[in-house]
């Protein structure tokens, strides 16, 4: 069955808990290029593992959703940043937390983005 019969996919960037719990809720695949749609981040990863990585799973055409924990994004900031100002990414980025650390709202970039998309008078 090809990846269009099948729909996209879901990739994750994350720590151990974090990964393996969306292996175990059936995200996980591996492409006809043998490659995971999942990448578990260790205390010895280095952060342009981790950069090479998000840049690889946005430029799948396999994967339509990137969830990442957020003290993760942190690590590559600039390139989550430069990624999803894009006007043209085809992959949705999103923070979430994580058992180790909590999400903070203010470094979320897609958040941050909405708060400069709408006025606060616009909800009064």
């Amino acid at each position: 069955m090809t990846t269009e019969a099948k729909g996209k996919l879901l990739g994750v960037i994350g720590d151990h808990d974090t990964v393996v719990g969306f292996i175990l809720g059936g995200i996980g695949e591996i492409n006809h290029a043998r490659k995971p749609n999942y990448f578990i981040v260790e205390k010895t990863t280095v952060d342009q593992e981790i950069e090479a990585t998000f840049n690889a799973f946005c430029a799948r055409d396999d994967i339509a959703i990137i969830l990442i924990n957020q003290h993760i994004a942190e690590r590559i900031r600039r390139a989550v940043d430069q990624y999803t100002q894009l006007r043209h990414s085809s992959v949705a980025v999103l923070e979430i937390p994580s058992k180790e650390a909590p999400y903070d709202p203010s470094k979320d970039s897609i958040l941050n983005r909405a708060r400069g998309l709408y006025n606060p008078e616009d909800f009064r």
